[in-house]
C-alpha cells in the first residue's frame, strides 16, 4: 500500500530534524556520523583515504559569560555561517557539542592537507564578531584524522581526531594536530595512568610531601607548602607533573585533592603551631562552588585550625571563572583561611585582579628567581612586584631559590620569604618531623647562648 504524501514528507521532516542542530541549522552528531558512515561504505572497495576534525573554540565560556548565553548562541550561529561558507560541494561540516563542530573532507587525500585545511578554517575564525554594539574575537583549537584503511570505523576516525584535538588543546590556543600512531601510544599510557591514578586515590596512596618556606633574613621556617607524591605499584614513581593535568582533566582532581589535604592537616597538627600550611587549587576546583564545603568539612574533621592555613590558587585558575573563583575565596578568608596568588608574572596577568580578589600573600614564579643574577630585566621585574606588594601590603615568598647568592640578592630587594632546594627539598611526613625536630632544638641552643 503506498503511503499518503503528507505522511512521507512528515516522516522526512523528522528524521531532517533529529539530524538538524536548532540553533545553527548544520548537522548535529547523529548526522555528522551518518556522513562518515557512508562515505567509508562508498570506498570498501577502494578505501581512498579522506579526512575528519574536530574543532574546538577556546575561551569561549568567559566569553559566554562577559556577554550572556544570547550574546554567545549568536556567536556560534556566526561561527556556523563562515563554516559553512567555507566549506566546498563535497564537505560537510556540523555542529556536535557546545562550542565544537566537526568537518569532513572526503577530497582530502593527505595529512598536510588537512592540517592545511584545518588552519585556514581557524583563521577564517579569526575575525571579530558582531555583539551588539562590541566585538569579541575567538581562537579554535582543531584535531584531524586521516581514513586510510577499511579496517577504520566511524568511531575509531572520530575517537583519533579527539586525541589529536585533546593535544592541539594542550600545546596552546589556535593550534593544529593531526593524529599520529605516537598520539596513540601517548593516549594509551595516559589512560593508564588514569585508571591506576582512580585506584590509588581510593585507596589512599597518594602522599602529602611538605617543602620548607624560610624567612630570608633569619633563615627560620615559617611554614610549609604540601605537594602530592605518587608511587605507584606498577607505574613506579609517577611525576606530578604527569599526573595532576590527567586528574584535572578526567575529574579525579577533586578527590585527590581532599585526600592530600586530609592528610597533611593531619601530619600538619603536631608541627608547632606558629607555623602554617599552604596547599594548592587547581582551575578547576575553583569553578566547583563545593570546594570550600570540602575544605571546611576536613579542616573540622582533622581539627586543624583554619588560621594556619593558607590556600594557593594561579591566575590562570582566577581566569577560568572569575566570579566562582571570588565567591570560593571569599568564604574561604570569612573563616580565617589565608589566600596567596601563585606563580605570579607567569598567566594572564592583571594588576586589577590584586586589588579584586585581596590577596594575601603573593609567590615570585622561580622563572624569574632563576635568573635575578644575571637578567636586568627578571631584577627590575622582581624590584616592581615587591614594591607593589609593600603597597598593597601583602607578604612576598620567592620560589624556586637554589643558590645563597639569590637569596642575599632577594633580600637586598627586600623580599621577606623564600623557599627552594637550598632550604630544603619536599619531604614527607616523618622526614617533615625529624627537620622540624632538629630546627627547633638548634634554635633553643642558640637561645641559650
Amino acid at each position: 500500500m503506498n503511503m499518503p504524501f503528507g505522511v512521507v514528507s512528515a516522516g522526512r521532516e523528522s528524521t531532517d530534524l533529529a539530524f538538524t542542530d536548532p540553533l545553527t541549522g548544520l548537522g548535529n552528531h547523529r548526522r555528522f556520523f551518518d556522513k562518515i558512515d557512508r562515505l567509508i561504505s562508498d570506498r570498501a572497495d577502494d578505501p581512498a583515504p579522506f579526512a575528519v576534525g574536530i574543532l574546538d573554540l577556546d575561551g569561549f565560556k568567559p566569553i559566554n559569560d562577559l556577554f550572556g548565553h544570547k550574546a554567545g548562541d549568536d556567536i556560534l550561529v556566526q561561527v556556523a555561517m563562515r563554516l559553512r561558507a567555507s566549506m566546498d560541494s563535497h564537505s560537510t561540516v556540523c555542529r556536535i557539542g557546545a562550542d565544537e563542530f566537526a568537518f569532513l573532507y572526503p577530497m582530502v587525500f593527505s595529512e598536510e592537507a588537512a592540517a592545511e585545511k584545518a588552519r585556514m578554517l581557524i583563521e577564517i575564525l579569526s575575525a571579530p564578531y558582531d555583539v551588539g554594539e562590541r566585538t569579541a574575537r575567538l581562537s579554535a583549537s582543531t584535531g584531524c584524522s586521516l581514513f586510510y584503511s577499511g579496517d577504520e570505523t566511524t568511531e575509531i576516525l572520530v575517537n583519533k581526531a579527539e586525541t589529536a584535538l585533546y593535544h592541539a588543546k594542550r600545546s596552546g590556543r589556535g593550534r593544529v594536530v593531526v593524529y599520529t600512531r605516537e598520539m596513540e601510544e601517548a593516549a594509551k599510557r595516559v589512560t593508564r595512568i588514569e585508571q591506576a591514578l582512580r585506584r590509588a586515590v581510593s585507596a589512599g596512596e597518594v602522599e602529602p610531601h611538605f617543602q620548607p618556606i624560610v624567612n630570608l633574613s633569619s633563615r627560620r621556617t615559617i611554614g610549609f607548602e604540601t605537594l602530592a607524591r605518587w608511587t605507584d605499584r606498577d607505574l613506579g614513581p609517577v611525576s606530578p607533573a604527569v599526573f595532576i593535568p590527567i586528574a584535572e582533566e578526567r575529574g579525579i582532581i577533586g578527590p585527590l585533592s581532599q585526600l592530600v589535604l586530609r592528610k597533611a592537616t593531619e601530619a600538619a597538627r603536631s608541627w608547632p603551631k606558629e607555623l602554617f600550611l599552604s596547599f594548592n587549587l587547581s582551575p578547576s576546583q575553583l569553578v566547583d562552588q563545593n570546594t570550600g564545603l570540602h575544605i571546611l568539612a576536613i579542616l573540622d574533621r582533622t581539627g586543624f585550625d583554619p588560621r594556619r592555613l593558607e590556600i594557593e590558587i594561579t591566575e590562570t585558575g582566577l581566569m577560568t571563572d572569575p566570579a566562582s573563583a571570588e565567591k570560593i575565596v571569599n568564604d574561604l578568608r570569612r573563616v580565617g583561611i589565608r589566600v596567596s596568588l601563585d606563580d605570579f608574572g607567569t598567566g594572564q596577568s592583571s594588576l586589577g585582579r590584586l586589588r579584586e580578589f585581596h590577596f594575601d600573600k603573593l609567590k615570585i614564579d622561580r622563572a624569574f628567581v632563576s635568573s635575578i643574577l644575571d637578567d636586568r630585566p627578571s631584577e627590575h621585574i622582581i624590584r616592581a612586584i615587591l614594591a607593589m606588594c609593600e603597597g598593597l601590603g601583602m607578604e612576598v615568598v620567592a620560589e624556586g631559590i637554589e643558590e645563597e647568592a639569590q637569596a642575599d640578592r632577594l633580600i637586598e630587594f627586600g623580599c621577606g620569604g623564600g623557599q627552594g632546594f637550598l632550604f630544603g627539598k619536599p619531604a614527607d611526613a616523618d622526614a617533615t618531623l625529624g627537620y622540624l625536630r632538629d630546627a627547633f632544638r638548634g634554635a633553643r641552643r642558640a637561645g641559650a647562648l
